[in-house]
């Protein structure tokens, strides 16, 4: 294992870093949560001219080919800059699926066009009680003819009411099973939640007696779960580092801020109880990159403790972001509660991502099964 980054993967971040600055300030991000479609085109269209959306699909669908370590170091520029849109249910969620799972004609079909910015995806995987596990999925799927007939909801599924397709999964007679849906299709319905963390749009999504083909089929019957369980992995590894990204930069503002706020005529950085609060969350930033990098190597690698390193990546980075956050506030003092001033964009962010994937706890419920097998 290398304990440092390439160097082009060192300038892929630089120039993720230049690009974000420039075409996602925080005006644009306040603009899309005020929007609601989430995103804007022409940024849109500029990131997939950079390949982004292509970073990791195979080089025979239009692809970089590049690793999940190499996508890690774009998340966390993202996450810098709390990017609205899709490009996370896209690329971390549904594009995986189909790279997992995907027949060639399903491959051929969607990831060049998603390489190329034309295709977006998402997956749906909650109901209404919230599991991030086999048990959780209960939405039926019944064998109809040669096809099956689906009906249930799903919920907090990111980006359903602007993606092309939406990757469901379901249950039939066989188990687990996910299906490939056109967002379009009859039956199919999508609302828009209000959420706490606006930058990222969450959804309804209702199955109404969705007549679908045995071609809708992502992968075999009854092996879903297999599925979903490398895909959420990796996917586990993606928000992490979004959020690694995320909590840099409330330091970073934190440092700043207290280097020129000044209290009883002396900046509030000499304070050692301002000090205190900032050197701990260098610790917590510093623990969640170091946990995030390991798992985006051992996943990469099909580590024989990919799953583990996964989960643990997520329930130190779910504790630390909103941790970071909130301390960050602390050191901002009364500016740090208001609307015009960015951190609680941040904040609400991090609790968004906290539960994403299960939060700290059910994580750590992982982690500890992992290490009694």
């Amino acid at each position: 294992m290398d304990f440092g980054f390439s160097e082009e993967q060192d300038l892929l971040r630089q120039s993720a870093a230049d690009f974000l600055r420039n075409e996602c300030p925080m005006s644009y991000v306040r603009q899309m949560m005020e929007d609601e479609r989430g995103y804007a085109d022409e940024v849109w269209n500029k990131m997939a001219g950079l390949g982004w959306m292509g970073l990791i699909v195979p080089e025979e669908y239009g692809g970089a080919g590049l690793s999940l370590v190499d996508l890690v170091v774009v998340l966390e520029e993202m996450g810098k800059v709390v990017l609205p849109g899709p490009f996370f249910s896209t690329v971390a969620l549904g594009g995986l699926c189909v790279q997992v799972a995907g027949s060639e004609e399903q491959k051929k079909a969607l990831l060049p066009g998603m390489a190329s910015g034309q295709t977006t995806l998402t997956l749906a995987v909650l109901e209404e009680h919230a599991r991030w596990d086999e048990a959780g999925i209960n939405l039926s799927a019944e064998k109809n003819g040669g096809g099956y007939v689906l009906n249930g909801v799903k919920l907090f599924v990111s980006d359903a009411h602007v993606v092309d397709h939406i990757i469901c999964a379901a249950r039939t007679s066989e188990g687990v099973t996910l299906f490939l849906l056109d967002r379009q299709q009859a039956g199919l319905g999508t609302r828009l939640l209000k959420t706490m963390d606006q930058t990222r749009k969450l959804c309804e999504v209702t199955l109404e007696n969705v007549h679908v083909g045995a071609d809708a089929l992502l992968g075999a019957a009854g092996q879903g779960w297999d599925v979903l369980s490398r895909v959420l992995n990796q996917s586990k590894v993606a928000l992490s580092a979004e959020m690694c990204g995320g909590a840099q930069q409330v330091l970073d503002m934190s440092v700043e801020y207290a280097k020129v706020r000044e209290q009883f005529g002396r900046p509030i950085g000499s304070f050692q109880a301002i000090q205190h609060k900032c050197a701990d969350m260098l610790v917590q930033v510093e623990g969640a990159k170091s946990a995030t990098y390991y798992a985006a190597w051992a996943v990469s690698n099909d580590a024989p403790d990919a799953a583990l390193a996964a989960a643990m990546a997520k329930a130190y980075c779910s504790d630390a972001y909103r941790q970071v956050t909130s301390e960050g506030i602390q050191v901002h003092g009364g500016i740090g509660f208001t609307w015009e001033h960015d951190l609680h964009i941040y904040f609400k962010r991090a609790k968004g991502s906290e539960v994403t994937f299960g939060d700290a706890t059910w994580n750590r419920e992982l982690v500890a099964q992992h290490t009694l097998d």
